[in-house]
């Protein structure tokens, strides 16, 4: 795909590359860690409106997300309330949050002055959540459903790493 002008955007997210360099880098060996941060990268590059891409994981007391790879400016959110927030609602509620536009949440926690809209896809295998990929745009309406198909197909890709390494 030809990249487009920020705010033009054709999306150019390619879930099923990632997928392959995923698998490739189970395949030699690389641990969980490493596999979500060459996610976090790759998501962020996908798309110029993808302004901060996070993944944040379940502590072991199930109470709240730990950031704990990112590309994009600091935030002072290293640790979210399960049921705070967007990132902490998507866990409490177990399930996917798609926001085009922040605005219009409650119990939003600014992580940037210029974010507009924002998704969260839960990383899971079954009932269980290890955590979940975040991103943010300083655009209003950034994500499509077939946006958040594409980074639920990385998501989901991760789990299969955390569990097996949990097992």
């Amino acid at each position: 795909m030809i990249a487009t002008p920020r705010g033009h955007g054709i999306e150019m997210l390619n879930a099923t590359e990632m997928l392959k360099e995923l698998q490739e880098m189970r395949d030699n060996g690389f641990l969980s860690d490493a596999l979500m941060r060459h996610a976090v990268k790759q998501i962020k590059r996908a798309d110029s409106r993808f302004d901060w891409v996070g993944v944040y994981l379940v502590n072991r007391e199930e109470t709240e997300l730990w950031l704990h790879n990112y590309v994009g400016k600091p935030t002072e959110h290293a640790h979210i309330p399960i049921g705070e927030g967007v990132c902490g609602t998507a866990v409490a509620e177990k399930a996917n949050q798609n926001i085009p536009d922040i605005s219009k949440i409650k119990n939003y926690l600014a992580c940037s002055p210029h974010v507009q809209s924002e998704l969260v896809v839960l990383i899971r295998a079954g009932d269980e959540i290890y955590g979940q990929i975040d991103i943010d745009s300083d655009e209003l309406n950034s994500f499509s459903a077939d946006t958040e198909a594409q980074v639920q197909a990385v998501a989901d890709k991760l789990a299969e790493q955390i569990a097996a390494e949990r097992r």
